[in-house]
């Protein structure tokens, strides 16, 4: 199974057809899709300007969504890197047991659905890049009340998503289900109550 790179490469590679070199770059979202591959691809496609329908777009468009998409990834790697890291120097310091970060991160290993967003139309305009940086910095900065990605409040507490766990708070501006360890419990509690009163 080929791994990240060497899709890219093939994405790269002039020798294949337009076509071909779509596929490659669906690929590429296998490996590494921060809002989950529908809508990552949904975002790539707007922001390089070519629709996610079209067979053969322009090589110059592919080229661009995927300097986006690598610049993502490298963004998350690097931060994994840390991660790992520090993960080490608590083990050593005798700090075993995983915390509510620790499990976010597990099910986030490689970039997979960081900042899910369960309707693949509904997801944030900004780099790819830039969200994970927001996300990241939200991380260290430790808990609040805002979507860590666009600073909105309002978040709405959705049930069923397409994605464990299977139920969380969306941001109702960007479209993510924002982790649970950046958020307070006040804002999960806020976020559970938009959902009552939806349903009352």
């Amino acid at each position: 199974m080929a791994g990240f790179r060497s899709l890219a490469r093939q994405v790269r590679d002039p020798r294949w057809s337009p076509t071909q070199r779509r596929t490659y770059l669906r690929r590429c979202l296998e490996r590494f899709a921060p809002y989950g591959h529908r809508a990552t691809w949904d975002h790539l496609c707007a922001r390089a300007g070519f629709a996610p329908q079209d067979r053969e777009p322009d090589p110059a468009r592919l080229l661009s969504a995927l300097a986006e998409l690598e610049e993502a990834r490298a963004v998350w790697l690097a931060y994994e890197r840390e991660f790992a890291a520090r993960r080490k120097e608590e083990k050593f310091s005798g700090i075993r047991q995983p915390g509510a970060l620790d499990d976010w991160h597990r099910r986030t290993w490689g970039g997979n659905g960081v900042a899910w967003c369960d309707d693949p139309l509904t997801h944030p305009s900004d780099r790819l890049a830039d969200v994970l940086r927001r996300i990241i910095t939200a991380i260290d900065a430790g808990a609040g009340r805002a979507c860590p990605v666009c600073a909105q409040e309002r978040l709405l507490w959705r049930d069923r998503l397409n994605h464990y766990p299977g139920a969380g708070p969306v941001c109702a501006h960007c479209g993510i289900v924002v982790p649970l360890p950046v958020l307070t419990g006040a804002a999960v509690a806020a976020a559970r109550g938009e959902l009552l009163a939806a349903a009352g």
